[in-house]
């Protein structure tokens, strides 16, 4: 029996199982592919970016540099955060966030930078999770149904043969091998991609890590300009009622 007889013949549980399966597959097949392109994409640009940025020469020139390298924008939103805590200025602002400490307000910023660029990379594996798990159960209950059917439209005869319900259940049973043949391939791709995934976000958090340190190393400099700005303030202003 080809598909087109199948469908001419089949009931509408069967052909929404059947529909459900198709989409299933369609939707799975396009996040495996835009998925894979899109994890080589951003690890190979991330690493890239990496480099680029701790090889500049100043703040300013790793900042220009990173979004025209880190395509992906992965590790933009990383600098960005940082930025306005190491263009603030002490004493500059007396709000909660500043006066919890550099090394605080450096992690709040970094996490939540963080949580957005893992939400980007985690988009799409809920979806094939989903069908991995739920798609061998649609096509158990297209088996399911179409066995039933089966039995219902001999339930009348007088003389059921071997040769008559095989034909019905074995039709039915290809809902479940689509069903399986649907999920196969999700569940491999979520896995494999979660690994390449996984590695994506190691480097996130290595440049986090790296630029927290950074960060934290101009807050501590930072103070201590300051000091020795007003103490040669203080010196000049000193020798200025010295000398009238």
């Amino acid at each position: 029996m080809t598909m087109g007889q199948w469908l001419s013949q089949a009931d509408g549980v069967a052909r929404a199982t059947a529909l459900v399966l198709l989409l299933m597959s369609v939707t799975s097949w396009v996040l495996i592919l835009y998925k894979a392109w899109w994890l080589g994409r951003a690890h190979g640009a991330t690493l890239r970016a990496t480099d680029a940025f701790w090889q500049a020469s100043s703040w300013e020139q790793a900042r220009l540099a990173l979004p025209t390298i880190d395509r992906a924008a992965l590790l933009t939103p990383v600098a960005d955060a940082i930025a306005h805590i190491v263009a603030a200025e002490p004493a500059a602002n007396h709000s909660l966030a500043v006066a919890s400490g550099a090394q605080v307000q450096t992690t709040r910023v970094l996490r939540e930078a963080l949580h957005g660029a893992s939400h980007r990379l985690q988009w799409g594996q809920t979806v094939l999770a989903s069908i991995g798990a739920t798609a061998p159960f649609v096509g158990l209950l297209g088996t399911v149904w179409g066995i039933h059917q089966a039995l219902a439209a001999l339930a009348g005869a007088e003389h059921v043969s071997l040769e008559q319900l095989a034909g019905p259940v074995g039709e039915a049973l290809v809902m479940t091998a689509a069903g399986l043949a649907v999920a196969l391939p999700a569940v491999l791709a979520y896995n494999l991609l979660g690994r390449k995934l996984a590695q994506v976000e190691e480097l996130l958090e290595g440049f986090a890590h790296d630029m927290q340190t950074w960060a934290l190393q101009q807050a501590a400099q930072a103070p201590q300009a300051y000091a020795g700005m007003q103490a040669h303030n203080a010196v000049d202003s000193i020798a200025l009622v010295g000398s009238r």
